[in-house]
């Protein structure tokens, strides 16, 4: 399975370590990519987005500082889909995380029920 994850989070976020920690006791030695200094291109955050079959609100990290510094919330219901994914793409602290994404799942934070299901 490893090499069909792709997990992407950012190193200081107790959120992200909690995840990664869950996905080593399940056997999933995929890295974590660091969204601060590796973030997700406008491209990939089409394919994540259309893949997830959610919202685009909820690839957006609403509780970080920088979306309530550039008081996105008010922002956002105006924006066209290709503003938002170029918002979401100039900055990685302004994506959800951690991400995980397998050939099937895109998965936005970290509900352990949710990813329990993937390693069922």
């Amino acid at each position: 399975m490893d090499k069909d994850v792709l997990f992407i989070g950012y190193p200081k976020c107790s959120t992200c370590q909690k995840a990664e920690k869950f996905l080593r006791a399940h056997g999933c030695m995929t890295p974590m990519r660091d969204i601060k200094t590796e973030n997700p291109t406008v491209d990939e955050l089409r394919a994540w987005h259309e893949k997830s079959g959610l919202p685009l609100k909820r690839f957006f990290n609403t509780s970080g500082m920088l979306y309530r510094e550039l008081a996105l919330k008010d922002k956002l219901s105006a924006m066209t889909e290709e503003e938002q994914y170029a918002v979401l793409a100039s900055d990685g602290m302004l994506v959800k995380r951690p991400l995980l994404i397998t050939a099937e799942r895109v998965l936005t934070g970290f509900r352990e029920k949710e990813w329990e299901e993937l390693f069922a």
